[in-house]
Order: C-alpha cells, then sequence, then structure tokens
C-alpha cells in the first residue's frame, strides 16, 4: 500500500506516510467480478482505509513456492503484507522513525500472518474485498509474493522479528520503502500481476485502491 519535497506537500506526505503504517481496521465487505469467466479461485484484499493486504487460501499457493507459509501449521489463510522494516514491526512508534521512512530509502519487510478464519470473519469492520481470479493469474501473483522475500540465496527467508498479531512474522523483503513505494504500491503491483487493472498513482492511500477496487466490483 517519488519523494517530492514541495513545501506545501511536506507535512501532508508525513501526515499521510504515518496513516499508511498505522493499523486500526474499518469498513465493509465487497465481491469483485473477474474480468474473463467465473472461476474457482478467490484472492481478498483487506484495509484498514490506509494499509492494505493480500490474503490467500493456503491450498491456492503454488507448491514450491513462498516456503515460508511452512512456519504457520494448518492455517487456511494467509495474509500477506509488505512495508518499512523500522516502522511497521515497531510496537510504539515515533516521529524520527515516520520522517526516515518519508525521506529516505530505508529497508522493508514481509509481515505474514496464518488465520484460521475466512478473512471477512477476520476482519469483520475492515474493508475486504474478494477478487475471482484464474489458474494463470492465481500463479503470477503466487510467483510475486514469493519474490517479494529477500532470502539471501537460502531456501527460507530467516524470520526478523515477531509480528504484529499472534501467529504472524516479519521476514526480510525485497524492494526500498519510501513516499513513492509504500505498502499500497505493493499490493498494486501485486494485483497487476494477478491481472487486475489497478493505477498504481492512485492508491497512495489505501482508500483510493479500495475505491478502485469497489468500481472494479461494479463492473459488468
Amino acid at each position: 500500500m517519488s519523494l517530492r519535497f514541495a513545501s506545501l506537500n511536506i507535512s501532508a506526505g508525513v501526515i499521510v506516510l504515518a496513516l499508511i503504517l498505522s493499523f486500526e481496521s474499518s469498513g465493509s465487505a465487497e465481491t469483485a467480478q473477474p474480468e474473463a469467466d467465473a472461476v474457482p479461485h478467490r484472492i481478498f484484499v483487506m484495509s484498514n482505509g490506509w494499509h492494505s493486504n493480500i490474503i490467500m487460501a493456503r491450498p491456492d499457493i503454488t507448491p514450491g513456492r513462498i516456503p515460508e507459509i511452512v512456519d504457520f501449521p494448518g492455517a487456511e489463510y494467509l495474509e500477506f503484507g509488505w512495508g518499512d522494516a523500522e516502522y511497521y514491526p515497531a510496537k510504539r512508534t515515533t516521529l524520527g522513525m515516520t520522517m526516515r521512512a518519508a525521506f529516505t530509502s530505508t529497508p522493508a519487510v514481509m509481515h505474514v500472518l496464518g488465520s484460521f478464519r475466512h478473512p471477512k470473519r477476520r476482519y469483520p469492520t475492515a474493508e475486504v474485498i474478494e477478487l475471482a481470479v484464474d489458474k494463470a493469474g492465481l500463479k503470477k501473483l503466487v510467483q510475486f509474493i514469493h519474490d517479494s522475500f529477500e532470502r539471501n540465496r537460502v531456501d527460507r527467508a530467516k524470520i526478523s522479528n515477531l509480528g504484529l498479531y499472534a501467529n504472524s512474522l516479519f521476514y526480510p523483503a525485497t524492494g526500498r520503502f519510501h513516499l513513492g513505494n509504500t505498502c499500497n504500491s505493493w499490493t498494486v503491483r501485486a494485483l497487476n500481476a494477478a491481472g487486475f487493472d489497478v493505477d498504481s498513482a492512485a492508491a497512495a492511500p489505501a482508500s483510493d485502491l479500495m475505491l478502485q477496487l469497489r468500481q472494479l466490483a461494479k463492473a459488468p
């Protein structure tokens, strides 16, 4: 979910970034229709209004891809998010963290949550949009998420921190975080990989991203 230092936009950018990095859920659930024929595979995008994650059913993850999911035995759904390596895992955040994330290019992490509940039941007050995807799109999405982990030439990424919730963990990620490349930018690229026409330029806060997905949901 590039840096421009025009004086009138700096404060607003910091505020938006801080809110993007925060995690307080609100909203409703919708289902987006696929562009092609009805297909059996479903993915979910969950947003609290600022941050966004992608959720997949465990059986839909291609065998041999995303090996880190073995850390979540028995989970029925896997939730993936990407963000700043310092700010995202922090139990307490500071202005300094926010400024570094906003105005420098910082390392990133992947957050993975193993869930035993359907996303719409796990997040009853969050906005959860369900998307139908064909087999080819699903495979490309899984590959995109697989490639988002920084494994340093080993089979599995090492756990870098405990996650935000029970049964969740952080791992090193590829890419660099900054105002032009946020958690929502990552979500857009993941959806693009799956074949969805989502505009990253209109998805800076997750609220704008979800607006696009709601429009997809209404499309014939």
